[in-house]
This record gives structure tokens, C-alpha cells and sequence, in this order.
């Protein structure tokens, strides 16, 4: 809650008010309790309501229960989903923010312009990052230039219980007023998240909301919980052969096939997707052999030999979208020598590491000690961070986001069992021997640039 009070005198009256909004919002009954609402204010009840232009205040509205409790969340596509005060995030899904309004003041004072709220506004504060693991708040605000108080709020909390931080985008053209009056239903600007947010209104969006229930409503908006992830995996084989391992033995001449593949789990499309590989020293790449499959390219495309040095950009991938490039090399080291190839993705939500093995038998060769725990991978999904850049966000707090930022932008390893339970890649042991044919394996969700 806000550390803020407002006190004003409390004025009441006797006169009832002359409509009810339980037939528009029967359906987002609340329970009176105690909220992150405020400021601390006088409040009223629907046989008493206030004298003058105050907002959300009544305890007792049949539609709604206790006002001060106005903004509301629910999961978009779930069947009979209520609205709640708190919400666990999960990627991928769509949420509708409920902001209700009110303007408490009697509808005898209309008539003298003494109960009309003037410059009314709503607006929100989504956080842009929810980090893994924790509860950041979401904010509503109602008010007018002569109420008093000029705004009140009230919050609903945002769980994130994933492995990975989640951001919030707002959906574009998602906000919409519902009333009695003319500008029922009515698509509203953009700027509910920001500064300024949006007018509130009956007959006309203009900021002017006569005293009453009748003339009460409620916003309602889209936010989408998004996360980035991708999978990556480096595997080789002796070429004629059809089975990709991570390593291999093969003797000194011997031709052998590299495959890269990356897959695009989370749901955010990734840009600029670089894939590179590190050749050692005894493994010599043969040039014009790198193909790329992907749903752009299902019978594969050369795509030149930088993928040893500056590496190649294979473009952009949509959420389950996924590629495989596949080049071959010369065995050219000495006996017992194990010769390691460090493959890499890039991409704009962080990179990632794995490597494979072509070892080269020998008479005298001493066998090396086995390793122990996961493959080595290098990830670092900064991407959430990059996803706010350019939304229409009004951030909640400026330091709660650079805090938010900072862990992301810190936090450069895990291992691949800390990575997101996601699809399995396309199989690339099944890729024909000869003609490197992986088709059948390619999601079609691939957007080129």
C-alpha cells in the first residue's frame, strides 16, 4: 500500500441513488476485504453515497461489493475463469486486467454541475518483468481533476513461479470501456499504460462522468505473459553412416559429418539467429558443404563457409520454429588424439554451447578418465529484457525494473537441466545418410527475414 494519505471531511446524504449496474457486472461480485487499495479515504454505501465528486468509495455496491477493491485479473482463454486479486503467471497466455469506476457523488448533484467529475481518467501500471521466482504488483488508477481525492488505486499481484523471468506485453487495441451509455463497448486508445491513460466518459470518451451508478463502468484490457527459451545440441557421425552421436572414432583421413540443431521453445520470435562452430586444430572443413534445413528451406540451401570463423546468420524463427545445418570435414590429427568441436547459438534472448568428439584410434592410446554431470551449455536469456524495448508500458517502478533488468542481464549460466520443459527437437538421427534429407524434422513456423 502506498504510504500516502489523503484526509478530507466525510459528507453523506440520505438520498438514494436512482440506478443499479447489477445487471452489467453481476458476474465480477467481490468479497469485501482488506485490499492493496488506497488512499485511506471516507467511504459510502449505495443508500448514502457522497456529495461531492469522489471515486470508487462505496462499500456496499450490489454489482461490485466494496469498490476500493476496483481492479481485477483473470486468464483470457479459461472457461468459467473468475477474476482474482492474484495471479500465477505461465508463458504464453493472455490475461484481462478489470479496472472498474465509479463516480460516488448523488445524482441530485448533476443538475449544478457539483456532482459531474470532470478530466476523468483510468490508467494502469504493468511491471515489464516479473523475474523468475517472485511477485511484482500491477496498479489501477481512477479519478478526475475535481475529486476528491483527485485518484484513487488499487493493485493485484503477479506471481511468477517458472525458472525463467516473464514479461509482460501489452496487446494492442485489447482496451475497452462497458457502461449504459452510447460509448458502450467502445475500442479505446492505446494509453492506458500510459501517463496519461485513457478518458472516461457516457455519452462521449471526454473525460466528463456524471455522479451515480448509472453512469458507472468498468475498462477492460490484454496483457500477454511473455518468456524466451530455445534448445541447441552439436552432434557428428562418419559420413555414409546414419546415426548422429556426440562423439565418434575415426581414423586419420576418415570424412565426418557435423549437425547443429536449434529450436526456438519459448514464445517469442528470435532475430538474427547466428549459428558458429570452433574447428580445432586436426579437423578440416570442407568447403561448400554447410546446408541449412529449415521451414523456409525444406530440402536444404547452401549457405556459405563462415560457419567456422564469423559464423552464419540463419535468420529469424517464430515460437516452435526450429533448423538444422549440417556440414562436413577431414580427419587430419594423429593417433589417440581426441579432437573437440565447440559449436555456439546466438541469438537476441542470450547464446548457447555444446560439443562433440572425433577420436582417433590408436595402438598405445590411454583411455581417458570419464566425465560426470550434464553436457556443457552455456545460456544466457537476457532476451526478457529486450522484449520490453519499444512497448507502450507505463513501468509500475523504475527501480523494480532495473533491478529486474540487472538479474537477467547477470545471470549468463545454466545448465540444461535448468533450461524450460519444452517440445523435443526434431530427431536428427533420423536424417538420411546420403542425402542429409531432414524434411519431416523441420517445424513450419520459420519466418525468414
Amino acid at each position: 500500500m502506498r504510504t500516502f494519505i489523503t484526509t478530507i471531511a466525510q459528507k453523506v446524504t440520505n438520498r438514494p441513488v436512482v440506478a443499479s449496474l447489477v445487471a452489467l457486472i453481476a458476474v465480477i461480485l467481490v468479497p469485501a476485504a482488506v485490499f492493496a487499495w488506497g488512499p485511506e479515504r471516507p467511504t459510502f454505501t449505495i443508500q448514502q453515497p457522497a456529495q461531492y465528486v469522489t471515486f470508487n468509495s462505496i462499500t456496499n455496491n450490489p454489482a461490485h461489493g466494496d469498490e476500493r477493491n476496483f481492479m481485477k485479473i483473470r486468464e483470457k482463454d479459461a472457461r468459467n475463469e473468475t477474476y482474482t486479486d492474484n495471479m500465477s503467471l505461465t508463458a504464453g497466455k493472455e490475461y484481462v486486467v478489470y479496472v472498474y469506476y465509479h463516480n460516488n457523488a448523488a445524482s441530485n448533484y448533476n443538475a449544478s454541475g457539483v456532482g459531474v467529475a470532470q478530466d476523468a481518467f483510468a490508467r494502469a501500471e504493468v511491471p515489464a518483468v516479473v523475474p523468475k521466482g517472485q511477485a511484482k504488483q500491477a496498479a489501477a488508477y481512477v479519478g478526475a481533476s475535481n475529486a476528491n481525492p483527485v485518484n484513487v488505486y488499487d493493485d493485484v499481484t503477479l506471481n511468477n513461479t517458472t525458472n525463467a523471468d516473464i514479461a509482460l506485453r501489452y496487446v494492442p487495441g485489447s482496451t475497452n470501456i462497458h457502461n449504459f451509455g452510447p460509448t458502450n463497448n467502445a475500442v479505446m486508445p492505446d494509453t492506458i499504460l500510459s501517463g496519461s491513460g485513457v478518458k472516461l466518459g457516457y455519452d462521449a470518451l471526454d473525460g466528463t462522468l456524471p455522479g451515480c451508478n448509472e453512469y458507472a463502468g468498468y475498462i477492460t484490457f490484454v496483457v500477454k505473459a511473455d518468456q524466451p527459451n530455445f534448445t541447441f545440441k552439436k552432434d557428428v557421425r562418419v559420413s555414409g553412416t546414419s546415426e548422429w552421436k556426440d562423439s565418434v572414432s575415426a581414423k586419420p583421413g576418415t570424412k565426418v559429418d557435423y549437425l547443429l540443431s536449434y529450436e526456438n521453445t519459448g514464445t517469442t520470435q528470435q532475430n538474427d539467429v547466428v549459428l558458429k562452430d570452433e574447428l580445432p586444430a586436426g579437423i578440416k572443413y570442407i568447403s561448400g558443404s554447410a546446408r541449412l534445413t529449415d521451414a523456409a528451406s525444406p530440402n536444404g540451401k547452401v549457405v556459405g563457409d563462415g560457419i567456422g570463423t564469423t559464423g552464419i546468420n540463419i535468420g529469424s524463427y517464430t515460437a516452435g520454429s526450429n533448423a538444422f545445418l549440417v556440414f562436413s570435414a577431414t580427419v587430419n590429427g594423429t593417433s589417440c588424439e581426441t579432437l573437440t568441436n565447440r559449436a555456439a547459438v546466438e541469438t537476441n534472448n542470450g547464446s548457447a554451447t555444446d560439443t562433440a568428439n572425433v577420436v582417433i584410434p590408436g595402438d598405445n592410446c590411454v583411455e581417458a578418465l570419464p566425465t560426470t554431470g550434464p553436457v556443457e551449455v552455456i545460456i544466457g536469456l537476457v532476451g526478457v529484457a529486450a522484449i520490453t524495448v519499444g512497448i507502450v508500458y507505463y513501468v509500475k517502478s523504475r527501480k523494480d525494473l532495473d533491478v529486474a533488468l540487472h538479474e537477467a542481464q547477470s545471470n549468463h549460466s545454466t545448465s540444461k537441466s535448468n533450461l524450460i520443459s519444452a517440445p523435443e527437437p526434431a530427431k536428427a538421427e533420423e536424417v538420411d545418410a546420403d542425402k542429409t534429407n531432414i524434411t519431416e524434422h523441420v517445424t513450419h513456423k520459420t519466418h525468414k527475414k
